[in-house]
């Protein structure tokens, strides 16, 4: 963990001239190491904890799009599997891990470590009210200070949350509508402006351009392996070209970082080209019920009570076949090896330790609902991602980790 920078102190030191939005032929400009970390507790509850997001995420963008939707419950699992960064607030900066987040767009902090009042931070007195977000596997609600390290950077500070364990805060990077209806006191059609829309406002960063780099890690040990790039891409973390594909305009995937791609087990389509969206705050690789069930039967995997994850014998493990992914005509390849959970870490979900459990799971709806997958972090870890808030759009390239063989 000691090779994780403030992403405050880093903010503030780096300045440079704008240029072309381009993102293909930008080097670094704001490189933030990132850690995969796992909970105290352990992570037996891992499926528990992406079906309560993926429910959540599905209510809240049909409701943002004037939809009724029932009354949802949250459930309060604690986060298993997640990256952090470390932020840096105030002056002189105190510390604070943030879980990474494309999925929701509020800063907020105090979850775990109280927040410091230093000499640069400040109430403005707008938009300053007590804030509330719910994420499906937890909650939150606190107020909002400014603060002036990434100048009026508004963060929330947590005097309540569940369902957190082991970090400080969320660090949100989802698009800037998500924070509509989060703070008492603004309209509620007005956005709090994310760290992303800050840097480029202050000329911090040229384009609002977030390259995210995740690593295939198969050890309980917290782990430095993983950059998100403010501002460009990290040509040095992926092969061949970049894929760019626009935000889906199907709803409720649009409200969030959405794309259209279509699903095949082998050479067998299991799901036609449709809306999902790409989130870090999931774990798991999630299917619409329809398209799962599909996999099910191609796999002949069997459901695991104790885990909740599908499981499968070796010989059936020997004989899987890709899972590929179609995005904007081109295809991404997802290895038998990429499909599985690390064997070293069977124990920790309640499995044995030679069994093979599969990372595919069923997102609870079939498809047509308008947000019908979600990559979660196991397909991050296959490629690198590039999210582009000036362009609407999301890039996606092979890694030297798309065909690693670490599980």
């Amino acid at each position: 963990m000691t090779r994780i920078t403030s992403v405050f102190l880093a903010f503030a030191l780096v300045t440079f001239a704008a240029s072309s939005p381009v993102v293909e032929i930008r080097e670094p400009i704001i490189p933030l190491p990132i850690a995969r970390r796992i909970a105290a507790n352990g992570i037996r509850n891992l499926v528990e904890h992406d079906k309560a997001r993926a429910k959540q995420i599905l209510s809240k963008g049909n409701s943002k799009l004037g939809k009724r939707v029932g009354p949802t419950s949250v459930l309060e699992v604690d986060d298993v599997v997640s990256y952090v960064a470390s932020v840096g607030v105030g002056t002189p900066a105190t510390t604070y891990t943030c879980l990474i987040d494309t999925g929701s767009s509020n800063l907020w902090i105090g979850a775990l470590k109280k927040y410091t009042k230093t000499s640069s931070s400040k109430c403005t007195g707008t938009g300053t009210g007590p804030f509330s977000v719910e994420y499906g596997s937890g909650s939150v609600s606190g107020s909002y200070s400014p603060t002036l390290v990434i100048k009026n950077q508004a963060i929330g500070i947590a005097s309540s949350s569940s369902g957190f364990s082991g970090i400080d805060g969320i660090l949100g990077l989802g698009p800037a509508d998500l924070t509509e209806g989060t703070v008492t006191g603004l309209p509620a059609n007005q956005n709090v402006a994310t760290v992303m829309d800050n840097l480029l406002a202050q000329n911090l960063i040229p384009t609002e351009v977030l390259g995210v780099s995740f690593e295939p890690t198969n050890s309980t040990v917290p782990v430095t392996n993983g950059e998100l790039t403010y501002g460009g891409v990290d040509n040095s973390r992926f092969t061949g070209s970049l894929t760019f594909t626009p935000i889906t305009s199907t709803s409720p995937a649009s409200e969030f970082w959405g794309i259209n791609q279509a699903v095949a087990y082998g050479t067998k389509s299991i799901l036609a080209n449709t809306a999902g969206i790409v989130d870090t705050g999931t774990t798991l690789l999630l299917l619409a019920t329809d398209a799962y069930n599909k996999y099910v039967t191609a796999t002949g995997a069997k459901l695991d009570a104790n885990t909740g994850l599908l499981k499968i014998t070796a010989a059936q493990f020997a004989a899987l076949s890709n899972v590929v992914f179609t995005i904007q005509g081109t295809q991404f390849v997802f290895t038998p090896n990429a499909q599985i959970w690390p064997r070293t870490l069977n124990t920790d979900i309640g499995g044995t330790a030679n069994s093979i459990y599969l990372i595919i799971s069923d997102l609870g709806t079939n498809s047509g609902q308008g947000l019908d997958f979600i990559n979660g972090f196991v397909w991050l870890q296959r490629y690198y991602a590039v999210f582009d808030t000036t362009n609407k759009r999301f890039g996606v390239a092979n890694t030297p980790f798309t065909n690693a063989i670490v599980n």
